[in-house]
């Protein structure tokens, strides 16, 4: 009985959390299957293959990286806890909340970057980056196909810097409002900038991510393996990885085999047995042979 009382109230946790998801899920439908009707890109079912699939990543994605990140985050906190070097940390604190925030969507995404980067760059890390890859056409739910463990690895790559640099503080259970404004936004974005959408912002495009620069990062032709910041291009144009042409990329996906089922795209990363192929020489990106 006891046992049955402590579980109650994560039970009745989970359930409040799933129904927020399944509430932000319609929003979202509200928003992005109108836009991606009335300026398609490419012609689409809204039932399309692996919608499915996608939907169930929704969810888990909304729910377990968060878990996972919480513990690195309270262990950076520990070791943080006390330490204000050359009074930066308390210099920063006084700095007015729009500042910061401003400083924090930046730094946060010079962090992804190199960890987006990373995860084309080595074999061990592409091979979870890949299922987000695998998708041969683009709209909006494709934001959440993704392994778990990609997913905190480019997080955690954006936020520690946050931390690090005094942007964020972790008190207790509560989350740091600037960290829950830039990764609610930035969740927002990523979700438009995959839109099956041909949206084009003119010059803004070169101040923000939009459809046209992160669809150039989905494509599977001689020009793969650029536009890895998720809200800011031009942290692309001064590590020399921006490109940003007029036309849309002719096709998506990877040249390998990914499985189609949850499961198989949750389990087969994980694999010892998974065959890596090693970038060719000048070549940024490396392949994925998983057995299925």
């Amino acid at each position: 009985m006891t046992a049955l009382l402590q579980v109650a109230p994560l039970a009745l946790k989970f359930a409040g959390d799933v129904g927020r998801l399944a509430v932000w899920l319609v929003l979202l439908v509200a928003i992005f299957v109108p836009l991606e009707r009335l300026f398609a890109l490419h012609p689409e079912k809204i039932w399309r293959k692996q919608v499915g699939v996608d939907l169930a990543w929704y969810f888990i994605n909304s729910l377990l990286p968060a878990a996972l990140i919480a513990l690195p985050i309270a262990v950076l906190a520990r070791l943080l806890n006390g330490l204000d070097p050359f009074g930066i940390y308390s210099a920063i604190a006084a700095w007015p909340l729009g500042l910061k925030m401003i400083a924090a969507f930046f730094v946060n995404d010079v962090g992804t970057y190199w960890g987006h980067r990373a995860t084309h760059r080595f074999p061990f890390l592409w091979r979870f980056h890949a299922v987000h890859h695998s998708a041969e056409h683009l709209d909006w739910l494709v934001n959440t196909r993704a392994h778990p463990f990609d997913m905190v690895f480019t997080r955690l790559s954006g936020l520690a810097p946050v931390y690090l640099l005094g942007l964020a503080q972790v008190t207790g259970n509560r989350i740091d409002p600037t960290v829950a404004t830039v990764t609610v936004i930035g969740t927002i974005w990523s979700f438009f900038i995959h839109a099956n959408v041909r949206i084009r912002l003119g010059p803004l495009e070169w101040l923000i991510s939009t459809p046209l620069f992160h669809h150039w990062h989905h494509t599977n032709d001689e020009n793969r393996d650029r536009n890895f910041a998720a809200i800011f291009p031009i942290i692309d144009w001064i590590f020399g990885t921006s490109w940003l042409p007029k036309h849309w990329p002719p096709l998506y996906g990877i040249d390998s085999e990914i499985a189609p089922t949850l499961t198989g795209q949750f389990l087969n990363p994980l694999k010892p047995s998974a065959k890596l192929v090693a970038p060719q020489a000048g070549e940024m990106d490396t392949e994925l042979k998983i057995s299925q």
